[in-house]
């Protein structure tokens, strides 16, 4: 009889004693690094990421570039031309400042800071594995070069360049294509970040994981299973 209960209880001690070894693989010494670091990577290679900036970014140039020949050869000496009545029109303007007409006493200052912005963004895109992330430095780095080559091959001399805006909402500045890329990518940059989401496609943990460690850190945050079987009042089950 109580061969049997001894025999039984060292078989239900043996498992629940493995809870803080190799059979159940948990860390007995602290919380799992999954909670505080985050799940892995969830986008591609750094390099298709790459790939997929420099595509969206020469998309966005190509576009500028040709849209900006196209408004110079049609646009150049004559009246507006009216697409929407009092909302949009088609007017050809040089702008000596930033984006949207501003700042035009400001020429080689927003060249600078162009050249500055194409620099940063080729050294972020080194640890980039987000796509998302990739889209929208494709579109700053598109909107910063398709404007930064105004200045710099257009009259009235490089990095003096005029840049060339064709696009007139009613009650807004004139601008172009490259500009519009750079405000669309500046608001998914603030979304994406707002959602936690890295350049290099991780999503940044939580407060309320990354400040607590598991309850029961012994089992790796599980509680312990009990594995010994009833007994009656004598002690034999």
């Amino acid at each position: 009889m109580f061969g049997r209960s001894a025999s039984d209880g060292a078989d239900a001690r043996g498992p629940a004693a493995g809870t803080n070894g190799a059979g159940t693989g948990a860390d007995p010494g602290g919380a799992d690094p999954d909670l505080v670091s985050g799940p892995a990577p969830v986008g591609p290679r750094s390099g298709r990421a790459i790939v997929l900036l420099v595509v969206a970014a020469a998309g966005v140039l190509a576009a500028d570039v040709i849209a900006k020949i196209l408004a110079v050869a049609h646009l150049s000496n004559r009246a507006p031309v009216t697409l929407i009545p009092h909302v949009l029109d088609l007017e050809l303007t040089r702008n000596p400042g930033a984006a949207f007409s501003l700042a035009g006493g400001a020429t080689i200052l927003f060249t600078l800071v162009a050249l500055v912005v194409v620099a940063v963004i080729a050294r972020t895109a080194r640890g980039l594995r987000s796509r998302a992330w990739a889209v929208v430095l494709g579109l700053l780095l598109g909107g910063a070069l398709g404007n930064l080559s105004d200045r710099i091959f257009r009259a009235p001399a490089p990095l003096r360049g005029h840049v060339v805006d064709w696009i007139h909402l009613h009650h807004w500045p004139v601008f172009n294509l490259a500009d519009s890329s750079i405000v669309v990518g500046a608001v998914l940059a603030v979304i994406l970040s707002a959602v936690g989401i890295g350049i290099d496609g991780r999503r940044a943990a939580t407060g309320s994981l990354a400040g607590a460690g598991p309850e029961h850190p012994e089992t790796g945050g599980q509680p312990p299973v009990d594995r010994t079987e009833p007994t009656d009042g004598d002690g034999r089950t």
